[in-house]
C-alpha cells in the first residue's frame, strides 16, 4: 500500500497517474542527464507525485519506505530551482539548507546533491555537529 503525498494544499491520492519518465516531470536537461547516468529511467511514485509540486514552489511532506527515492524526490527539484535562478546567488551565502536527524541521512543527502548536481556549478557542504 502506498502513502499519499501531502502538500500544503491537501493530499494527492496514491492512485494518481504516474509520469512515464523523468523527462515528463519538468526537470532541466542537465538534471535529466545526471539521472540517466545513474541508470534511472522511470520515477518512483513518490518522485512522480512530489517533484512537480516542489518545482512549482509548493511545500511537501511525504512518507514512504526506505529505498523508494524520497531523497532524489526532493533534491532534484531543489537543484532545478537553484539553477533556474542563478542571479539570486550571492557569494559566500548558502541558498539552501537541509536539516536531517542523523549523520547517515546527512551523508545520503549530500551524496544525492553531488551526484545529481554534477552538471551544474553549485557547491555542496556537509556539516555534522
Amino acid at each position: 500500500m502506498s502513502s499519499p503525498v501531502v502538500t500544503a494544499g491537501g493530499a494527492v491520492r496514491a492512485g494518481m497517474s504516474v509520469a512515464p519518465g523523468f523527462s515528463d516531470l519538468g526537470l532541466s536537461a542537465p538534471l535529466l542527464r545526471a539521472v540517466a547516468e545513474t541508470g534511472y529511467s522511470t520515477p518512483t511514485p513518490i518522485q512522480a507525485q512530489g517533484i512537480p509540486l516542489v518545482l512549482k514552489g509548493g511545500d511537501l511532506l511525504a512518507a514512504a519506505q526506505t529505498g523508494t527515492g524520497k531523497t532524489a524526490g526532493f533534491t532534484l527539484p531543489i537543484l532545478h530551482r537553484l539553477t533556474a535562478k542563478p542571479a539570486m546567488a550571492k557569494p559566500g551565502r548558502p541558498r539552501c539548507l537541509i536539516l536531517v536527524p542523523t549523520r547517515e541521512l546527512a551523508a545520503q543527502v549530500e551524496e544525492s546533491f553531488t551526484k545529481y548536481g554534477k552538471n551544474h556549478k553549485l557547491n555542496v557542504a556537509l556539516l555534522i555537529g
